[in-house]
C-alpha cells in the first residue's frame, strides 16, 4: 500500500462522522426502551449541570418570522462543542408537519471534525421531558402522584413518561382546546398501562394536582394558568413559553411562588419571567442541583420552574444517544469532509472525486461478470 493511500485512509478514519437519521434514533429507544433512554438523558443533564461552570454559554440565536422561529443553539467546554437546529412553527399541522424538528452535531475542539451529526426532533422530546423530571424532582414535593398536562400535542406523551417513570406519578389529568390531541394522549398512555382523566378546562384539570406541567404551541402571550387555580404545594412546570412574545404563565403566578430557570440571560428573554422587570428574582436550576441556593423550602411553598430549553440539555442528549449507539452497535457513518492527502490542497480534491467516479467500482465489475456469466448459461440452455 502506497504511503498517499495509507495516509487518506487514516485521515478518512480520523474525519469519519457518525449519522444517527430519525428512523435510527427510533430504533434506539424501542431497543433500549423509553424508560432508560428518560432515564438515562436525564442522568447526562444532571452530571452536565454539576459542571455548569465548565462551559462556555450564550442564549440562542433566533430568527423570528410572522410563522415562527428557528433557532441555532451552542455551547462548548474544553473538549466538545455542540449545537442544535431547531425550528418552532404552530402552524405547521397545516402541511402535516411537526411544529418542532431538530438535528445537531457534537464536534471535537481540538480539532473543529464534527463527529456526530443527528435527529434532534425526537431526541429533543426526551431531553424536554427529563430536564422537566430533573427539576421537578430537585423542586416538586416528593411524594407528587398527580399531574396536570395542559397541551396535549407531541410533547405531551414524553412529558408524562417522564414524570412516570422518573418521580413515580401515577395519574394525569389531561386538557386540549383540540379534543383530538386528548385522545391520541389518552390512547398512547393507556397502551402503556399509565392512568389518565380527562376534563373540560384547565382549571377542572389543575384542581388537587401536586404539578402543573403546561406545554402549549401557540405563539402569543397566553395566560394558561392564572394565580386562583394555584394551591398551597404546587409545583408549575411552564414549558411551553419559550420565546419572546410567547407566555403561559399570569405574572402573578411568578409573584406568588419561588421560581427557577435553566440559563438567567435567556430565560429573562424568552420565557415567562420576560413580563417581569430585571430585578424580579430568580434562580438557576445548576445551583439547586449543586447545593449552592435552595429549592423548595415547605410543602405548601409553590414553585415555579420557568424552562425554555437551553443548550447544554442537548448536548447532554446528543452525549447520550451517541454512547448508546455505540454500545448497541447501531451507528452509521458519512463522508461529510473532504479527506485529502494534502490538506492545502482542496481544489484537488475535486480532481480526485472526479477520477473516482469514473472509475468502475468493486460492485460495478462483479455484477458485469454476473451478467456475462448468467448470459454464457443462458446461451448454453438455447443450444
Amino acid at each position: 500500500m502506497s504511503t498517499h493511500t495509507n495516509t487518506q485512509k487514516q485521515a478518512a478514519k480520523r474525519i469519519n462522522t457518525q449519522y444517527l437519521s430519525a428512523e435510527r434514533v427510533a430504533e434506539i429507544i424501542q431497543k433500549k426502551g423509553i424508560a432508560a433512554c428518560l432515564h438515562g438523558v436525564a442522568s447526562y443533564i444532571q452530571q452536565d449541570f454539576l459542571r455548569w461552570n465548565d462551559f462556555d454559554k450564550c442564549a440562542r440565536v433566533a430568527n423570528h418570522s410572522h410563522d415562527g422561529v428557528i433557532e441555532l443553539m451552542p455551547i462548548a467546554d474544553d473538549t466538545t462543542y455542540a449545537f442544535k437546529y431547531v425550528n418552532g412553527h404552530p402552524n405547521n399541522h397545516r402541511f402535516n408537519l411537526p411544529t418542532v424538528m431538530a438535528f445537531g452535531v457534537l464536534a471535537d475542539v481540538a480539532t473543529g471534525i464534527p463527529e456526530l451529526l443527528s435527529e434532534l426532533t425526537l431526541t429533543t422530546a426526551i431531553r424536554t421531558a427529563a430536564t422537566s423530571a430533573v427539576a421537578a424532582r430537585a423542586l416538586a414535593r416528593p411524594n407528587s402522584k398527580t399531574m396536570a398536562l395542559i397541551g396535549n400535542g407531541a410533547q405531551s406523551e414524553f412529558q408524562a413518561l417522564g414524570f412516570h417513570y422518573i418521580l413515580g406519578i401515577e395519574t394525569f389529568h389531561l386538557y386540549d382546546i383540540d379534543t383530538a390531541a386528548t385522545e391520541k394522549l389518552v390512547a398512547n398512555l393507556t397502551s402503556m398501562g399509565i392512568k389518565t382523566k380527562v376534563f373540560n378546562s384547565t382549571r377542572e384539570a389543575v384542581k388537587g394536582c401536586d404539578i402543573i406541567t403546561t406545554v402549549t404551541a401557540d405563539k402569543t402571550n397566553a395566560t394558561i394558568i392564572t394565580q386562583d387555580m394555584i394551591e398551597p404545594g404546587m409545583h408549575i412546570n411552564g414549558v411551553g413559553g419559550d420565546c419572546p412574545g410567547k407566555t403561559e404563565l399570569h405574572g402573578d403566578v411568578l409573584r406568588n411562588g419561588k421560581v427557577f430557570c435553566e440559563f438567567e440571560p435567556q430565560s429573562r428573554i424568552e420565557g415567562d419571567m420576560q413580563q417581569m422587570t430585571a430585578d424580579f428574582a430568580v434562580t438557576e436550576l445548576w445551583q439547586v442541583l449543586s447545593g449552592k441556593a435552595e429549592g423548595r423550602t415547605s410543602d405548601a411553598q409553590v414553585t415555579v420552574f420557568d424552562s425554555v430549553g437551553f443548550a447544554l440539555e442537548d448536548y447532554s442528549a446528543l452525549r447520550f444517544m451517541r454512547d448508546v449507539a455505540i454500545e448497541l452497535k447501531m451507528g452509521e457513518s458519512m463522508s461529510l469532509i473532504p479527506v485529502m492527502s494534502n490538506p492545502k490542497n482542496l481544489f484537488g480534491f475535486i480532481a480526485d472525486a472526479n477520477a473516482k467516479s469514473a472509475a468502475p467500482s468493486l460492485a460495478s465489475v462483479e455484477a458485469a461478470i454476473a451478467h456475462v456469466v448468467n448470459a454464457a448459461k443462458v446461451a448454453e440452455l438455447t443450444c
